[in-house]
């Protein structure tokens, strides 16, 4: 079964914004065993999207498209669609019903912009109607459309539960369908590729793909077969040979998060962890105490983002700050150490650089970052460069001293460079 997708909005076509969404939706179809034949991105235009949309009717056998579902002016792709396929605009009720009570929960008043959101082409069905984030489905001549939000967050929840099972369901070929999913940082899809061209031979049952989600790369490992016994058992042996490749750059082989799998381990360990923060601005701490539970070995942590209160709360030397700067090796391991001695924990994690735009020198330059890790037995050091804008330098930065602490609790060396 052949599809494609179509991203819709002027800030895509503009360059001001990366289309994840098309990226995530591609890199899911194809691994779920899909062909994507065509990804088109169109601007807010409403004669350039009709003729997409028509196109795609004559052409394809599914269609994902995002973008304009919105209540502002420029959400026209309700409306366009309706032309396009030929399916007038009517009220939707039960859409209807989601907006109301969206307005009295926040006490708003309905206006007709939020109104117009309810408007959708006939025979439309409301995907996930009982959750915050939905969008709507259409078939016409057989064609089945999926129109979703434009947000990436959004558009990858519903992918990933309500379109491609949808899709899948309607693949009859062969009806046992199993992915597998191993989550990877610190490898860059080049390296990743040159994985997969050195096992393709021995892996060639299964379909391979891997998709960014930054600052990780996921890889999947999909297979459709006959029954669940023998699709189980060469995912299998595709997942082992595969882990075997990328070693400990694998995080996880499930969807729990980077902090979620650094959490199991402290507890595992029956460790505790405390940080330091400077140019992630309290981000790892955050990460942290996402996870339910995580009073049980995150003590706490200081956002010392001055140079005195990296004196002042951890008890950095002001020689040292001053002999080596904020952002250095030593002044990252007194960081550590002071979070550890003052939180009282097993693990002192530290990170201190810089974000950027500016601030930067020629010795320092903007990504420039330091992270430390203090345990009873040792302290450990490293210099990093992350590229980027600042909210990806902090993501980066927040990521790889996450996974010291995963890496220094298996046994496994650090990322010496990336």
């Amino acid at each position: 079964m052949h599809g494609e997708i179509i991203t819709i909005g002027n800030e895509l076509v503009s360059g001001r914004t990366q289309d994840l969404n098309s990226w995530y939706a591609a890199g899911r179809l194809t691994a779920s065993g899909l062909k994507v034949t065509r990804v088109t991105s169109v601007g807010d235009d409403e004669k350039r999207t009709g003729e997409a949309l028509k196109r795609a009717l004559n052409s394809s056998r599914f269609v994902i498209v995002t973008g304009g579902l919105g209540s502002t002016t420029d959400d026209m792709t309700c409306e366009i669609a309706a032309n396009a396929l030929d399916c007038p605009l009517c009220l939707d009720h039960q859409m209807l019903s989601k907006i109301e009570e969206y307005v009295r929960d926040r006490k708003i008043q309905m206006t007709e912009s939020l109104k117009k959101m309810a408007r959708m082409p006939k025979g439309a069905r409301m995907i996930n109607p009982k959750g915050a984030t939905c969008g709507f489905s259409l078939v016409t001549e057989d064609v089945h459309f999926y129109f979703l939000p434009g947000v990436p967050d959004q558009t990858r929840y519903l992918i990933d539960t309500f379109v491609l099972p949808d899709i899948l369901g309607r693949y009859e070929t062969l009806p046992v369908m199993r992915q597998r999913i191993i989550k990877v940082y610190g490898l860059d899809e080049p390296r990743i590729a040159e994985i997969f061209n050195s096992i393709e031979r021995r892996l060639e049952e299964v379909v391979l793909g891997f998709y960014p989600h930054f600052p990780e790369n996921h890889i999947t490992i999909s297979l459709r077969g006959r029954d669940e016994p023998s699709v189980s058992s060469i995912l299998d042996r595709a997942e082992r040979i595969i882990s075997e490749m990328v070693g400990p750059y694998a995080f996880t082989h499930d969807s729990r998060e980077m902090e979620e799998v650094v959490g199991h381990i402290l507890q595992k360990n029956e460790k505790t962890l405390s940080v330091a923060e400077s140019c992630t601005g309290g981000l790892i701490g955050t990460r942290l105490t996402d996870v339910a539970g995580s009073s049980r070995y995150f003590q706490g942590g200081v956002v010392s983002y001055s140079n005195q209160a990296k004196i002042d709360f951890l008890r950095v030397s002001r020689k040292t700050i001053e002999s080596y700067g904020a952002v250095s090796a030593e002044t990252a391991r007194e960081m550590a150490m002071g979070v550890r001695s003052a939180m009282h924990t097993d693990i002192g994690l530290a990170v201190t650089g810089i974000a950027g735009p500016d601030g930067g020198s020629r010795d320092k330059p903007v990504g420039t970052v330091h992270i430390a890790l203090s345990s009873e037995k040792k302290i450990f050091t490293e210099k990093y460069r992350f590229w980027g804008k600042r909210k990806q330098v902090k993501l980066n930065s927040a990521m790889m001293a996450l996974d010291w602490v995963r890496r220094y609790l298996n046994g496994d060396p650090f990322i010496s460079g990336i």
